[in-house]
């Protein structure tokens, strides 16, 4: 049993982040809708736009021209100014699902983004590392797009 366990946490990944931005809902969930579709960024701040067509099934995808990209996932959810969630395979060329939520809460200060990422599957080590960093450049890149810092 103990074999079974472990073999099932190799195959899962689960990230949370929070992040307290000082501007209002609408303005939040803008800016995070133009962070993960034209103004995305790579993990080395290189521009990689992409495309996510913000409505119930709408896609999220990297358009490269030529009917050449790459498929990121679909919306299954959106809740205009509260909630995006995305299925899909995301960045891992692998037999990999992942969930990703944005919830976007209104507090006295402003807006309070959480992200659940959860993903099962053979995520490879080095994505393991690196995508809760790509997850809070997003976040990041919305705090100063919003905040205007």
């Amino acid at each position: 049993m103990l074999a079974l366990a472990s073999a099932i946490d190799n195959l899962t990944l689960t990230i949370t982040q929070e992040m307290l931005v000082r501007a209002s809902l609408a303005k939040t969930f803008d800016s995070l809708l133009e962070q993960l579709g034209p103004a995305n960024e790579g993990m080395n701040g290189v521009p990689m736009p992409m495309t996510l067509e913000a409505r119930p099934g709408g896609r999220w995808f990297r358009d490269l021209g030529d009917d050449n990209g790459h498929f990121w996932g679909v919306v299954q959810a959106i809740k205009r100014p509260t909630l995006l969630e995305i299925t899909g395979p995301l960045f891992i060329s692998a037999p990999v699902l992942s969930n990703v939520q944005y919830r976007l809460t209104e507090v006295p200060d402003g807006t309070l983004i959480t992200l659940n990422h959860s993903a099962f599957g053979p995520v490879p080590e080095n994505y393991r590392e690196g995508t809760p960093k790509g997850w809070a450049g997003i976040f990041e890149r919305v705090k100063k797009q919003v905040e205007g810092k």
